[in-house]
């Protein structure tokens, strides 16, 4: 048993790090309910498909209008307390919620307003929460330590989450939310229990607007997270685009029931799960830029095998390497960018990546359903492989500057 944890958690990143991984697991599971409790409460009170998706929309809108205010708090302030406050005041808006749904009858307005405030804390917590790592593990570190926070997040997050939330459920409206308010309460004492060093702050404080700036500025600068900030945008378009309609591709093109389309997504997470473990074994045979080529690659030619086969086994075999590459990839860019980002900028840069993750993400759904709506439900996987193709040609000779990007960071820290 004391290998398996040394394994898992080497001695060597510190407790610190330990108390870090165990409030991530604990809070994803929570967010893992809400992914199916969310859209079933939703649900339940309109069938009208635009509401339903509204709700799913209000989760997710919040990166876009606070991301860049978060990131600036994030750099403002003590991270960890902002995590623990912010938590344990998302935790008494899901205990009002679950209370409401036990005693009265909610009706859609105030259950989509309690969306968006979830999602609106939400954004705030996870962006101050993502600059925790680089500060209490060695740069040489951060990949496993992603690695290992990603795990958590596929496993309880995307697998064991929607399940158990789904089935809380069915046993009544608020039991999912009370039990997702004790896990995240779980996670800010967690995260409290960490011990951070402080980082330094200017002396004089700027105006958002500047700090805002500042951050901005520093990410266009920096070629590396320059170019690694527009690539994920620019795929998560065409990614968008394609997943979009990939609960009617499952429908209309391999002919599988609502069961078969979760079960395709299952098989993906599991393809994540392989990702995840073997990336410590790919981190020291294989470099950040080949990492990063053949995984863009493998991304390209996902969407083709898509939009060609009618097979559902074949389909599944590529989404469980998707699935893989799609975990290994992240994994590889926060763990690039962590080491590129200097310290005081850590919030600001991560909160202007993770709009670009949802920004790309919300404008290739757009394009997706269009694209569908004109060309069939292949359209859009066709779409996604011909940009990707694209994309992958402009950005392969950067790719070698990203993998590198950590590198140049640490002789110009030397200096």
């Amino acid at each position: 048993m004391g290998r398996v944890v040394e394994a898992v958690l080497p001695a060597r990143m510190g407790t610190a790090f330990r108390w870090l991984m165990a409030s991530s697991w604990v809070g994803n599971l929570g967010d893992g309910l809400a992914l199916a409790a969310g859209p079933l409460l939703v649900a339940a009170r309109t069938q009208d498909p635009l509401l339903v998706a509204l709700g799913a929309l209000l989760q997710q809108l919040p990166w876009l209008l606070f991301g860049l205010h978060a990131g600036v708090l994030a750099d403002r302030v003590d991270r960890r307390v902002l995590v623990v406050a912010v938590d344990l005041a998302r935790a008494g808006v899901l205990v009002v919620l679950g209370a409401a749904l036990l005693t009265t009858d909610v009706g859609l307005v105030p259950v989509l307003a309690a969306l968006f405030v979830l999602g609106t804390a939400e954004v705030f917590a996870d962006t101050a929460a993502g600059t925790l790592l680089p500060m209490v593990v060695d740069r040489a570190d951060l990949g496993i330590g992603n690695a290992r926070l990603t795990a958590g997040a596929l496993t309880m997050n995307q697998l064991a989450g929607p399940a158990i939330g789904g089935v809380l459920f069915l046993a009544g409206a608020a039991w999912p939310f009370l039990a997702q308010a004790v896990l995240v309460a779980l996670g800010a004492v967690l995260i409290g229990r960490m011990r951070v060093p402080r980082p330094e702050r200017p002396a004089e404080r700027a105006r958002i607007g500047r700090d805002i700036a500042e951050g901005l500025r520093w990410t266009w600068g920096n070629a590396a997270v320059r170019t690694l900030t527009l690539t994920i945008v620019l795929f998560n378009v065409t990614y968008g685009a394609a997943w979009s309609v990939l609960v009617l591709y499952a429908d209309q093109r391999l002919g599988l029931g609502a069961a078969g389309f979760g079960l395709l997504t299952t098989v993906g997470a599991l393809g994540g799960i392989v990702g995840t473990a073997s990336y410590d074994w790919l981190e020291r045979r294989v470099g950040m830029a080949t990492l990063m080529r053949v995984g863009l690659t493998i991304e390209t030619l996902v969407h083709a095998a898509l939009a060609l086969t009618t097979t559902p086994w074949v389909a599944a075999a590529v989404l469980f390497v998707f699935g893989a590459h799609a975990f290994i990839w992240g994994t590889t860019s926060r763990t690039v960018r962590m080491r590129a980002v200097p310290g005081p900028l850590q919030g600001r840069v991560g909160s202007l990546y993770a709009m670009g993750v949802f920004g790309g993400i919300l404008l290739g759904q757009a394009v997706g359903g269009v694209v569908a709506r004109v060309w069939g439900v292949t359209g859009p996987f066709w779409f996604a492989f011909a940009g990707s193709a694209v994309l992958l040609v402009l950005v392969w000779r950067e790719l070698g500057h990203i993998g590198h990007a950590d590198d140049v960071a640490a002789s110009e820290r030397v200096r």
